[in-house]
């Protein structure tokens, strides 16, 4: 047997951490502040605005700003990907390396190819999140070209189709965001090389590190009380607006 209970003990803690966060934060996500809730309002408030621009140079570049980063984390996981296949080719010698350590657990052949294996998925995972983050912005593109011009901000037509390219932009993001989490799961998977109870211990420190600075980091307190002044700044542009 490649592992022994222990293992299977960190690699089940290791799942339930990332799949638990990713659910906990989803269904928390729709009744506490957070970056995901305030940002979403964001970019309503953005695509409201699109809408009463009629050029719309400025939307063009933080759009592609926004893909360029994805764009980078994409092409950096292929070739993350790559040194992870190349490093099949050299188990004995990383089985060398790792037997070395003082610290690190029993290994063998089969449990390193495993282990590989696991990173390997991962970042497969996170590549399909990045190139699907691209493809929303694509989408948000298209729809941000043919919105049509209208100052008044009275067309409720208007007013529903920029909420749906906010929930364009969103959808996005969050695909940006799965595929971010996963690079931080990757980085705990990699400590499972050195001991399991490595593993446990960095699989919970990524999800209080992730929560830490989705519901409770100082960014999200600002961006929070940002969108409550866009929020009010709005109101008092619709009393002020005729036939708002």
């Amino acid at each position: 047997m490649p592992f022994s209970l222990v293992d299977i003990l960190a690699l089940s803690v290791f799942i339930v951490a990332w799949y638990g966060y990713t659910v906990f934060a989803r269904r928390k996500a729709k009744t506490t502040d957070c970056i995901a809730r305030s940002l979403h309002q964001h970019r309503i408030h953005w695509m409201y605005e699109v809408i009463s621009r009629e050029v719309r140079v400025s939307e063009a570049a933080l759009l592609a700003n926004l893909e360029r980063n994805i764009a980078f984390f994409a092409s950096s996981t292929l070739l993350i990907l790559a040194g992870i296949f190349t490093l099949f080719a050299k188990v004995e010698t990383l089985e060398i390396v790792i037997s070395s350590l003082p610290f690190a657990a029993e290994v063998n052949h089969l449990a390193i190819q495993l282990k590989l294996s696991l990173l390997a998925f991962i970042f497969v995972l996170s590549f399909f999140q990045f190139t699907w983050s691209m493809r929303q912005y694509g989408f948000l593109n298209v729809m941000i070209g043919a919105t049509p011009f209208d100052l008044s901000g009275a067309n409720e037509n208007l007013t529903a189709y920029a909420k749906q390219m906010a929930i364009v932009q969103d959808q996005a993001a969050h695909s940006y965001n799965y595929g971010l989490r996963s690079y931080y799961f990757a980085l705990a998977a990699m400590c499972w090389f050195f001991h399991p109870f490595l593993l446990i211990f960095m699989s919970l420190w990524v999800v209080y590190t992730l929560f830490t600075r989705e519901f409770n980091s100082k960014a999200v307190k600002a961006i929070t009380a940002a969108q409550s002044l866009l929020h009010q700044e709005r109101q008092l542009k619709n009393e002020k607006t005729p036939g708002a």
